[in-house]
């Protein structure tokens, strides 16, 4: 028995030396040169078939971001060279336009956990077994740094359409050791990440040593607990969000409050039963029973075939005592994406829905649906978007679908199994719930009720409810409408209700500027326009003191 397991041992160190030297020599076999003819390909590839990508870049920051990269591949280490590529993808902001990490020559490791952006806090949702006395500590810091500016420092590799995505999709990358290393989180490449955590009012630190990348098991973003896995919720209750995920949809009568609850998870169809099947049922159930709310939960939804949403939306349509004001809710966060935001864009078209929870992931208008592309050299997998999907008017565009009822969640609020998105409508009980905040602001300025204007605006701001609306752009927007169209006077009002209401803002006294310098009060323009300076020299400032230069040039 010893011999065998002697043997067993040796055979097993064999294999595993192996293997490391296979992945030495698979990175070795790449050389800096072969890396850059990549890139060169790369570039050209993008500029000859994708240049409709240059939306959130333009080709020259494009150019010179691989320009740099070009002339560093000589001075860096393999896995930098990768996260740069990756980096490069990103610039573009469009999730499904990515570089294919599973795939990648390179392999990365990370943490032996799942981490979880909550309302007060970045903590560990899930780890593994080894490291128990962490699960659910609060992370502080990665080798030192503010856990913010480690996320800050990330953020670039990942293509991230708006900070919702990031938190999704891309917030486990500051897990990633060789991610940590070329974004300057740690001064080398490290074989142990020390993270400073808070637990019970205590702060320690814990030294975690990865894993290969890819062995974390997850399950729509939390950790799916086993004898090896860990999480921080408490197992002996499932909210329903998260009921019966081997489903992709489900329904359940909620009878205490005549309300119907479906949690559907891909825009696919179930294998047990398709999507005009099973919403037939559901529409079905409601027609024919005491229903007074649909609530459709999509905050776990990633997406899938889009042509399967006409028969939600058919049918939320047909079904008229719930396609109401305050009897159909739709719950969305940070994993609604693609094809899913061409359905929750469908169901803001053409229902009555009150959109409950988060912002989504994805941009209201996006390209989607990749092309894999392999570098000929390196055979690193990258994916580009070629299809551009427009749901909604192009001037209707923004980051994200913000919620009409904003509701997030404490770690608390997830580790007792609490949700208090679904509890936000299941208690909904206002008759003169504004959906359109502009639309309603709009009607009070065309009215001429210009206190009511201010006043609403005022309100509306500080309601958390409307914390992810954003008040701030929409009201530039507006102002900068009516000032191109020669209204210079509701321009101004609104312009300068804009000012009072984000003092905070450098762009907002930069526009106020700019209207009164084309009203030519040109005092009151190199104020704010000093102002805006002041506030934000290397950002909005720019524009400012270019403006101040040309006033002084025009001699006023």
């Amino acid at each position: 028995m010893k011999t065998d397991f002697l043997l067993i041992i040796r055979n097993l160190f064999i294999a595993i030396f192996g293997m490391l030297c296979y992945a030495v020599i698979a990175q070795d076999d790449i050389s800096q040169a072969d890396w850059q003819q990549d890139l060169r390909y790369l570039q050209k590839t993008i500029h000859t078939d994708y240049p409709f990508l240059f939306k959130k870049t333009t080709p020259e920051e494009f150019d010179a971001e691989v320009e740099k990269l070009y002339a560093a591949i000589p001075t860096m280490q393999p896995h930098e060279i990768q996260v740069g590529f990756t980096r490069i993808i990103s610039s573009f902001k469009y999730g499904h336009t990515t570089v294919g990490f599973r795939d990648a020559p390179i392999k990365y490791h990370q943490l032996p956990m799942n981490i979880y952006q909550f309302n007060d806090g970045l903590y560990i949702e899930g780890v593994h077994k080894d490291y128990k006395e962490t699960l659910g500590a609060k992370v502080i810091a990665v080798e030192g740094k503010p856990i913010a500016e480690v996320l800050k420092a990330v953020y670039p590799v990942i293509p991230a359409e708006n900070s919702q995505f990031f938190n999704a999709y891309g917030i486990g990358y500051s897990t990633i050791p060789e991610v940590l290393h070329a974004q300057g989180v740690t001064e080398n490449l490290k074989d142990d990440i020390t993270l400073t955590l808070e637990k019970n009012g205590n702060t320690f630190k814990k030294k975690f040593k990865p894993i290969l990348a890819g062995q974390v098991p997850r399950e729509y973003g939390v950790i799916k607990q086993d004898d090896t896995w860990l999480s921080a919720r408490d197992m002996t209750d499932v909210p329903f969000y998260l009921k019966h995920l081997e489903r992709i949809y489900y329904y359940e009568y909620l009878p205490e409050h005549k309300a119907v609850y479906v949690r559907h998870s891909q825009i696919q169809d179930d294998p047990s039963e398709d999507i005009p099947s099973f919403y037939a049922k559901v529409f079905d159930f409601i027609d024919k029973n005491e229903v007074e709310k649909l609530i459709i939960d999509v905050r776990l939804n990633g997406g899938g075939n889009n042509y399967k949403n006409k028969p939600v939306i058919t049918g939320i349509i047909a079904t008229e005592k719930i396609n109401q004001v305050g009897k159909l809710f739709v719950i969305i966060g940070r994993r609604t994406f693609s094809a899913c935001q061409n359905l929750i864009n469908e169901l803001d078209n053409y229902t009555n829905a009150i959109f409950v929870g988060e912002p989504s992931a994805e941009n209201i208008n996006f390209y989607g649906d990749n092309r894999k592309v392999t570098l000929p050299k390196s055979k690193l997998q990258v994916y580009l978007s070629f299809a551009w999907w427009q749901d909604k008017p192009q001037w209707e565009n923004a980051d994200w679908t913000a919620p009409h009822l904003a509701v997030d969640m404490s770690f608390d609020e997830y580790r007792n199994n609490e949700d208090p998105v679904l509890a936000a409508a299941l208690n909904f009980a206002d008759d003169n719930f504004i959906t359109d905040p502009m639309r309603h602001l709009t009607n009070l300025f065309m009215a001429g009720k210009m206190e009511e204007v201010a006043s609403e605006a005022t309100r509306m701001v500080k309601d958390p409810q409307y914390k992810f609306f954003d008040f701030e752009g929409e009201f530039n927007k507006a102002a900068y409408r009516m000032m191109g169209t020669g209204q210079m006077d509701g321009a101004m009002y609104v312009f300068q209700m804009n000012a009072s209401l984000f003092p905070d803002s450098a762009n907002v006294w930069d526009s106020l500027a700019e209207v009164h310098w084309k009203a030519n009060n040109i005092e009151k323009a190199k104020e704010y326009y000093n102002k805006a300076l002041q506030m934000d020299p290397d950002g909005v400032g720019k524009n400012a003191k270019e403006m101040l230069q040309k006033i002084a040039q025009q001699g006023q």
